[in-house]
């Protein structure tokens, strides 16, 4: 179970990350999302995700998603490339935004790097191991 963006219908997990979308979109790209939270939650910029999830999850529909969310992918899924940080789109990133939308922005790429960072030292880690258990068998 989880919601669908009331804007996008993208599915999210919970209404944190509800929040967390809907809030993006619109500080990013200014969109819908933005227009969308104007007109339903007026002080939502300034609200952290667990003060404006519940009030967006209450307009957003409940349901079941054949989709598996992004933090049940295994991120090595095979296709030869690392994850490096890519720019929003085409949108120019941090530097076609200003105030604290940059901000926002630079700490979630940076966020985002950490967790690739994590995620490649743990699966070096596995293989080490993997590789010394396979020795002492031998």
């Amino acid at each position: 179970m989880g919601y669908a963006c009331p804007v996008c219908d993208a599915p999210q997990r919970d209404e944190t990350h509800l929040a967390n979308h809907m809030a993006l979109q619109a500080l990013v790209h200014g969109d819908d999302h933005e227009t969308w939270l104007d007109d339903h939650v007026p002080d939502w910029e300034s609200m952290n995700a667990d003060g404006l999830g519940p009030l967006v999850a209450e307009h957003a529909e409940e349901r079941e998603f054949d989709e598996v969310f992004e933090d049940t992918v295994d991120r090595t899924h095979g296709h030869g490339h690392d994850h490096e940080m890519q720019e929003f789109g085409g949108q120019g990133g941090s530097q076609s935004l200003s105030g604290d939308a940059a901000r926002i922005f630079e700490e979630a790429k940076d966020l985002t790097q950490e967790m690739y960072d994590r995620d490649e030292a743990d699966e070096e880690t596995e293989a080490d191991d993997a590789s010394a258990d396979d020795e002492k068998e031998s």
